[in-house]
């Protein structure tokens, strides 16, 4: 299983935020959920709204929410605490919701003509 962190539109990571935000013990407890994730071991992970919440039971209830894309690939979109797990599934949602919406666009470019693809970049040249 491929993981990998979500990139915002501006290059930051709302992951690599969080993580680098916790002490070097939480850090470790989080880098072993990721190897086990690696691994496909995630029988950890609760899904909900198209969200995973992988808990790891250990201190104030450390949570690494992410999305499946396809069936070898986990995005990872933050983590967060059991105190803040309501704010922090609100914002992994939102964060999905941009990343499907980026991907969608992604492909629609891909998909179209080139011909057309050409006319639309001779029109923002003018």
């Amino acid at each position: 299983m491929k993981i990998q962190e979500y990139l915002q539109e501006d290059g930051s990571s709302p992951y690599k935020k969080w993580f680098d935000s916790l002490d070097a013990e939480a850090a470790a407890k989080v880098v072993t959920a990721k190897l086990r994730m690696e691994r496909g071991l995630t029988s950890a992970i609760k899904w909900f709204d198209g969200i995973g919440e992988y808990k790891i039971d250990w201190g104030p209830g450390y949570r690494i929410y992410l999305a499946n894309d396809g069936d070898q690939l986990i995005v990872l979109f933050g983590g967060g605490t059991k105190k803040h797990q309501e704010t922090d599934i609100e914002e992994a949602k939102l964060l999905h919701k941009q990343y499907k919406d980026r991907k969608a666009k992604l492909k629609a470019d891909e998909d179209r003509p080139k011909a057309e693809k050409d006319k639309s970049t001779r029109k923002r040249r003018r």
